[in-house]
């Protein structure tokens, strides 16, 4: 049985992936930390700032995967178009080699980056500068530290916001370092400005459909294995 940690960033991702995969919460730990059978899921927090300090807690694995919502930056994606690339880059010019996962087959790059892509002309301006068709802030650095460890890392990702629109400021602002979203913080920065309501409702709605369509190709991974 092939053992699958999987790391996300932000509490919500981690809970919704467990709420559709019926994983129970790790009643001891102090963050969202979840597992059933040979599949764990675990928040590490924005750009996995967390994981270091969290690692202690999770359990031996055999394959990394960096799961959760992203940005699409091809023309073509849509909100819940599943995301696998064969390729990751980061800001920094590394390059990471994502393991192969059964029957889903891996296609593209994606680039992650150190900041929240605000606008539609910065994902069209990323998009020609690096050829990746889909951006988020923590696979290169997941990928970084399973190959520390000697393990194979992969991605399984899907779109939360398409390539016309990006995720403002002020909602980003409404979750901390440590993934945990503050839903006063995003409902008082969408009040700020009439825009920012409907982005918010958006960015949910997209992000929801993301979730279940990565839950369900971590599903058919596990009966694979």
């Amino acid at each position: 049985m092939t053992r699958a940690l999987v790391l996300t960033a932000v509490d919500v991702e981690a809970r919704g992936l467990a709420r559709h995969l019926g994983l129970a919460r790790m009643p001891e730990s102090p963050w969202p930390h979840f597992a059933a059978g040979a599949l764990e899921i675990a928040c590490v927090g924005l750009r996995a700032s967390q994981l270091p300090s969290r690692a202690v807690a999770l359990r031996a694995f055999d394959i990394v995967i960096s799961a959760g919502a992203c940005g699409a930056l091809a023309p073509g994606l849509g909100a819940g178009d599943l995301v696998v690339p064969e390729l990751v880059v980061d800001a920094r010019g590394r390059r990471f080699t994502a393991a192969p996962l059964r029957r889903l087959p891996a296609s593209g790059t994606l680039v992650t980056v150190a900041e929240v892509v605000e606008t539609a002309a910065q994902k069209s301006r990323l998009w020609l500068e690096t050829g990746a068709c889909a951006v988020d802030m923590e696979s290169a650095h997941v990928l970084a530290w399973a190959a520390e460890r000697g393990m194979p890392g992969a991605v399984i990702r899907a779109v939360s916001d398409g390539a016309e629109r990006g995720v403002p400021a002020a909602l980003a602002a409404s979750v901390g370092d440590d993934g945990r979203v503050r839903p006063l913080r995003a409902v008082t920065a969408a009040l700020g400005r009439g825009a920012a309501f409907a982005d918010l409702v958006q960015l949910r709605a997209g992000t929801d459909a993301a979730l279940k369509t990565v839950a369900a190709a971590l599903a058919a991974l596990v009966r694979q294995a």
